[in-house]
């Protein structure tokens, strides 16, 4: 029998041919017991992984446990043997480049404001994301683990929790609606509401390759938005609006999905945006979607003291609204 601490080398330390046991430690306190096999167990099925807790192969402090058993610090998982996972033939994350931007840091969480163009993380032909070089980064790190997540063309505030319990407090805050998300946006057409909400159903298309599709559909999950407008170009070829979008609900695609919807594309989307406009954008110095993921509020998850970040609109954004020139702006709601 092996027997090791919550902080273990991977798969390696697993043996396929002999039962090992683990100590459960801070970062995996409160944690499901499949969740905890899936993380310990890379490359075994989660079907796999199912059997052997249903089979009660898999036991906590000796005794029999279900897939939805949460572990405490202290306990002591019995892992049966295990076909060992193939190495992972994909590149270490680079190292050695400019480090990610930190907004805020604390023994519990991370704030990054995370640049356009970064994966959150790896997979659909991304080998490694944010999180990956953010481990690269912290090799003494025991726990960082995404909060939540930006599209790769999406710049702005991202939370990594540091702990297991901060993360299980700020998933709860964000199930419950607590999270106080806005982000900055340009739109083509000519907004004409000071404060809009739309609440329109999203539903998840199977699209070829793997790809995320979101439409409008009665059927779909509930997903509410409250745009602000900021400021207008309405003598612009096309007219432009500068909007704010408050997420109420935090559904896939859901402020990119919600506009379009309503005739006003994002500048830059290349998903559900104008593709032809895009073209034009992209010579005229915009390279990228005009999403920006701006101000963040919410109860720190260890102190309870309410947190405010803001993350300013980054250069390439920020210059292409200068070169708009003048803009209107009128008295907004704030409410």
């Amino acid at each position: 029998m092996l027997q090791f601490g919550d902080k273990y080398n991977g798969m390696n330390e697993l043996s396929k041919d002999a039962v090992t046991w683990l100590t459960v430690g801070e970062e995996s306190a409160g944690q499901r017991v499949d969740n905890f096999l899936v993380r310990i167990l890379k490359g075994v099925p989660k079907s796999h992984v199912y059997r052997i807790v249903r089979s009660g192969e898999v036991r906590v402090n000796k005794g029999r446990v279900g897939a939805d058993t949460r572990l405490a610090e202290g306990d002591v998982v019995r892992i049966p043997p295990v076909r060992i996972a193939e190495s992972d033939d994909r590149p270490p994350p680079p190292r050695g480049g400019p480090p990610l931007p930190v907004l805020f840091e604390d023994e519990a969480l991370i704030a990054i404001d995370k640049p356009a163009g970064l994966a959150v993380h790896g997979g659909s032909g991304v080998s490694h994301g944010l999180i990956e070089r953010l481990r690269a980064e912290r090799p003494h790190a025991k726990f960082l683990e995404l909060v939540h997540r930006l599209d790769r063309d999406t710049s702005g505030i991202l939370l990594v929790a540091k702990k297991r319990a901060a993360l299980v407090g700020l998933h709860a805050q964000l199930r419950d609606g607590a999270f106080d998300k806005r982000y900055l946006v340009l739109a083509r057409g000519k907004w004409r509401d000071a404060r809009r909400a739309v609440r329109l159903p999203l539903q998840k298309l199977a699209a070829p390759g793997g790809e995320r599709r979101v439409r409008v559909e009665d059927e779909g999950a509930d997903a509410l938005t409250v745009f602000r407008r900021q400021c207008t170009w309405p003598d612009h070829d096309p007219p432009l609006a500068l909007l704010e979008a408050e997420l109420k609900t935090g559904r896939t695609h859901q402020i990119r999905v919600h506009l379009a919807h309503l005739g006003f594309p994002i500048a830059g989307d290349d998903k559900y945006g104008d593709f032809v406009w895009n073209r034009l954008l992209v010579k005229d110095g915009l390279k990228r979607m005009f999403l920006h993921a701006a101000t963040l509020e919410f109860a720190h998850p260890v102190s309870d003291v309410q947190m405010s970040l803001r993350s300013e609109l980054p250069g390439d954004l920020a210059a292409y609204v200068q070169r708009l020139g003048p803009a209107r702006r009128e008295l907004h709601a704030t409410a």
